[in-house]
């Protein structure tokens, strides 16, 4: 026989059940999504210390590109991509370029796509974003070029101008991405299957000669380690992306997000070094400059220094904020 007081018992349970799964999502400590392959453990295990060992959040995943392992920490948490973001603006118009409905010399206003892109990518020229993205229809065509390649975890929501001028949140789930979406983001350009070969090589080059951001993650790679990548910064936040290359052309993707803390750079550095160095020659890693997994304060001083203010700027006033 049916009993209404069974129904509503079911109810309070089941209420009582997404109440602790919703708690537990809280409470649970930072936890990787999947595990890594045993040989690359204690770098996963180092990176998680290294991250809570040191003030701040990260967010940090690696990807072999060729045998797809990966490693990551917080790998699905969201944080803002600032800067970083601009990796996708340039896929999206390239696409057009490989399309036949653009192309790089293209006037924009006083200038060409081609040099409004190079802006963007190697001094992080904010004007130069925001004229491309308006000439590809507002954040609205950039994040819709993200949905059409399945890319979750990953949006764009506003110009860099209405970014800036917003109260600053470094929580804000717009004009976010989890380190893992941003890796996927990485992985889909670096395959070729969303850019012709000659628009993947055009923004690779961009990006390997990018001009700022130069102690984070090249602050500690060997000069014989090729490094193509893109800054995001805002205060209390620090981000670089992109991807690392061996002398035997084996490649990996990495994303490195930060909020919060004082070293952020030093912080990313030695994560960058512990990658290369995990991923690279079993029995041949680099020694750091650290004490045990707390980064020293000599890494935000590294022999490679940061550019100037002005390498990142809105229409030649500097904008150190969004770099």
């Amino acid at each position: 026989m049916y009993l209404p007081t069974t129904r509503i018992l079911w109810g309070i349970d089941m209420r009582r059940l997404g109440f602790l799964v919703w708690l537990l999502a809280f409470v649970a400590p930072p936890a990787l999504a999947f595990e890594a392959p045993a040989h690359l453990q204690p770098l996963e295990q180092r990176l998680a210390a290294l991250a809570t060992e040191n003030p701040g959040e990260y967010g940090i995943a690696a990807l072999d590109l060729t045998s797809g392992e990966m490693v990551s920490f917080n790998g699905s948490r969201p944080f803002p991509m600032a800067s970083t973001m601009k990796i996708a603006v340039a896929a999206a118009y390239l696409a057009q370029v490989d399309a036949g409905t653009r192309r790089l010399d293209d006037p924009i206003g006083d200038t060409t796509a081609r040099a409004l892109m190079d802006a963007m990518i190697i001094h992080s020229d904010n004007r130069a974003t925001d004229q491309l993205i308006a000439t590809l229809g507002g954040p609205a065509a950039v994040n819709g070029w993200l949905r059409a390649h399945q890319l979750s975890g990953i949006r764009v929501d506003r110009t860099i101008a209405t970014l800036l001028s917003d109260p600053r949140d470094l929580r804000d789930i717009r004009d976010s991405s989890t380190p893992e979406a941003m890796l996927d983001l990485l992985r889909l350009i670096d395959r070729g299957d969303a850019l012709s070969p000659q628009s993947r090589a055009a923004l690779l080059d961009m990006m390997r000669r990018c001009a700022t951001g130069s102690n984070r993650m090249r602050g500690l790679l060997p000069p014989e380690a090729r490094v193509e990548h893109k800054t995001g910064t805002l205060n209390g936040y620090t981000g670089d992306v992109g991807y690392m290359t061996f002398p035997d052309g084996r490649r990996i993707a990495v994303v490195f997000f930060a909020r919060g803390g004082s070293n952020r750079p030093g912080v990313i550095s030695t994560a960058a070094r512990a990658i290369y160095d995990g991923f690279g020659t079993q029995g041949q890693r680099g020694a750091l400059v650290a004490h045990g997994d707390r980064v020293q304060d000599a890494y935000a001083t590294a022999p490679r220094t940061a550019p100037p203010a002005s390498s990142c700027s809105l229409g030649g006033m500097a904008v150190q904020a969004q770099c």
